[in-house]
């Protein structure tokens, strides 16, 4: 299976963290799955006029596409013309390229939340007129129309996140490559289920401080941080805290809250990424599938019953008291 991979309006991030797939790596894991690309704008040795010549083969028909895969978010402006973002060398918007591309590939994968949904390139004002493959935020329809399906008759696949797991990416294209992914596989927003189904909050090391709702104040603490800090990983679909990065890593093992980056709009939350937003002292988002008198009720229960362990070590940047040693007595 051959991937074509184009970076467009981003960060590039994204590569960067598939680049951090570890045991195997990358490489080795496409690899031997028999998945090759056909040009990667940071992988491939071609340049120029010779990789020029590899888009303008695929889009002749002369070369397969099996994945377009497309990272960073397509730019529509001035006008509608995409030409704020031009392929150099090619005389050509990427929206162009991307448009005349995409109906060829077998497969078409969005990379990141930027690719997907507009993502941080659509913030502010959007001056540029960012929006993703299939999606302009949560609004159905992007550089491609709502009703796009490629040549397998999929959607666009929305690997979403920012920067998006390597893990999610790779196990996209071997489901691909295997012809072993529905559009049953993939969430109404059209992201991979694999990851979809779970939410941040599992598996987050936080866990016991958020039974008890015992909360950091500030980001130093390690306390549950969804009551004052805006983490949002109740409510956030990915599986980070149940495969971090590189073996450990997440943004809330990292002490820092979940923005739910692989939602649409994330990144414009009408509020500072590290606050909660209340009403009468009563965060504004809850859990997911938990009605909020449940909630009240429960918080209050486990807030009173809250553990000195607990409410201490929550208000520190260490462990301050230790878990009590049940010891029998002869």
């Amino acid at each position: 299976m051959n991937v074509l991979w184009l970076q467009s309006a981003g960060c590039g991030g994204c590569t960067m963290s598939l680049l951090c797939a570890e045991n195997p790596n990358v490489f080795d894991t496409l690899g031997d799955a028999g998945i090759r690309f056909l040009w990667h704008p940071s992988f491939s040795l071609e340049t120029g006029a010779e990789a020029r010549r590899i888009l303008e083969s695929v889009e002749a028909g002369e070369t397969p596409l099996d994945v377009l895969c497309v990272e960073g978010s397509i730019v529509t402006g001035p006008r509608g013309t995409g030409k704020y973002h031009m392929l150099a060398g090619t005389g050509r918007s990427m929206l162009d390229w991307v448009q005349s591309l995409a109906p060829k590939a077998r497969h078409v994968v969005a990379v990141g939340s930027c690719a997907a949904f507009g993502g941080i390139t659509a913030a502010g004002g959007n001056p540029a007129g960012a929006l993703g493959l299939q999606w302009d935020g949560t609004l159905e329809g992007g550089a491609l129309p709502g009703a796009f399906r490629s040549a397998s008759g999929l959607p666009v696949i929305n690997v979403a996140g920012c920067p998006t797991h390597p893990a999610w990416v790779t196990e996209t294209l071997l489901l691909l490559a295997g012809e072993a992914m529905s559009e049953g596989d993939l969430d109404p927003f059209r992201r991979p289920r694999f990851y979809a189904d779970h939410l941040v909050h599992h598996g987050c090391t936080k866990n016991e401080f958020y039974e008890y709702k015992a909360s950091a104040r500030s980001l130093s603490e390690m306390g549950c941080m969804m009551e004052h800090l805006g983490c949002v990983g109740t409510q956030a679909v990915g599986d980070c805290n149940i495969r971090p990065w590189n073996g450990e890593g997440s943004c809330t093992r990292g002490g820092y809250p979940c923005i739910a980056c692989t939602s649409p709009e994330f990144e414009e939350p009408n509020h500072p990424f590290t606050e909660t937003p209340t009403i009468a002292g009563i965060p504004v988002g809850l859990p997911s599938d938990m009605p909020k008198a449940w909630f009240m009720a429960l918080a209050s229960l486990s807030k009173a019953a809250t553990p000195k362990r607990i409410d201490v070590n929550a208000h520190s940047d260490r462990i301050r008291v230790a878990p009590t040693l049940r010891v029998k007595r002869k």
